[in-house]
């Protein structure tokens, strides 16, 4: 226990410091104009192939649509960032708008996300339905009832909490609902493969560590892909399509990796077994 305690500790102080230290010059993935610098993966297509021009810039906001499609069909969709990250603070400013599109899965109304740590793209299988990756899950709420946002959800991944393997699919924040048509911030710092906090308009609403390979919730990949176990120290960042059109107008980051020339002490565990 005292080791755990130690090493939760470490990761607290490594938190704070990024915090307070690192300049905030945030640096633009998206540039307003158009997808530079940005590849779909559609269930059910090769990577690169934008199938029903589901992911386009209209009136500067980088937007998901459905207009093209007559039903679903279970095309999960991700648009993926050219380059990996391992140490940043990647922040985005969504809004869900209109209808879920016919044919779409329930839970997935007024649902999207931020994948992190994302397996590279072009090693996803043309059917496989998501990325093997850590879900910053994005949901809105109507006029009535709760639902939260900046989620967990774990495709082909587990995480610690606590100094335990969580190997349970989806996690709730604690953030409040934000309703309708209404723009949020989410932040996300990613520490490597230490720590992982999510940020909702600016509070704090869901913390772990040791994000890892293992887990299911993830389907047609490539099994030397999926190596169960494995830490992930960095990967991809995509945007998801999962039948409720969304907008974007803001996809910003601060790369923190030059102010980490030494990984923090608490990437050297194995993984907990349950």
């Amino acid at each position: 226990m005292r080791i755990l305690f130690l090493v939760f500790l470490s990761a607290i102080s490594v938190f704070s410091n990024a915090q307070e230290h690192f300049p905030r010059k945030w640096v633009q993935l998206f540039n307003g104009k158009d997808l530079t610098g940005w590849t779909p993966k559609i269930t059910g297509y090769a990577y690169g192939d934008n199938y029903g021009n589901t992911f386009r810039v209209v009136n500067k906001r980088l937007t998901v649509n459905y207009d093209h499609y007559k039903t679903f069909d279970e095309r999960f969709g991700h648009l993926f960032y050219k380059a990996p990250f391992s140490y940043y603070l990647l922040a985005v400013e969504y809004r869900f708008v209109g209808k879920q599109n016919t044919g779409a899965p329930g839970w997935a109304y007024k649902n999207s996300g931020v994948m992190i740590h994302c397996q590279p793209p072009a090693t996803m299988g043309k059917d496989q339905d998501f990325p093997i990756s850590i879900e910053v899950q994005l949901l809105g709420g109507d006029a009535t009832g709760e639902r939260s946002t900046c989620n967990l959800c774990t495709p082909g991944t587990n995480v610690e909490m606590n100094g335990k393997l969580v190997t349970q699919h989806c996690i709730n924040s604690t953030s409040k609902t934000f309703r309708n048509e209404e723009w949020v911030r989410a932040e996300i710092l990613v520490l490597g493969d230490s720590v992982i906090k999510h940020i909702a308009n600016g509070d704090t609403v869901l913390v772990y560590q040791k994000p890892q390979i293992g887990g299911g919730s993830v389907t047609h990949f490539d099994p030397s892909v999926k190596k169960d176990g494995q830490l992930l120290q960095s990967g991809y960042i995509s945007l998801q399509s999962e039948g409720h059109p969304v907008e974007f107008r803001k996809v910003e980051i601060i790369d923190l990796s030059p102010y980490y020339d030494k990984k923090p002490v608490v990437t050297a565990r194995k993984p907990i077994q349950q």
